[in-house]
């Protein structure tokens, strides 16, 4: 376990390269741990969203009469 602490460098070099990336760790001549490198698991490609075909599938609806003359009323303010 000293190993691990003070010679990190070259275990990392004997897991990746050497020893076909595992090392048996033993404890008074019997194997104790298994070192092995880590592979981060893969992920599934998302697809792209496409913003365009989102907006023209959902229109914008049109503002009736009143709704429009609020909006220009509440734009103007106390004027």
């Amino acid at each position: 376990m000293r190993d691990l602490c003070t010679q990190f460098p070259r275990l990392k070099r004997l897991v990746e390269h050497e020893h076909e990336g595992e090392v048996v760790v033993t404890d008074r001549g019997k194997p104790a741990f298994v070192l092995r490198a880590y592979r981060k698991p893969a992920t599934a490609r998302t697809r792209r969203l496409d913003d365009f075909a989102r907006l023209k599938a959902r229109p914008a609806k049109p503002l009736s009469a009143a709704a429009a003359r609020g909006l220009d009323e509440s734009d103007r303010g106390e004027r």
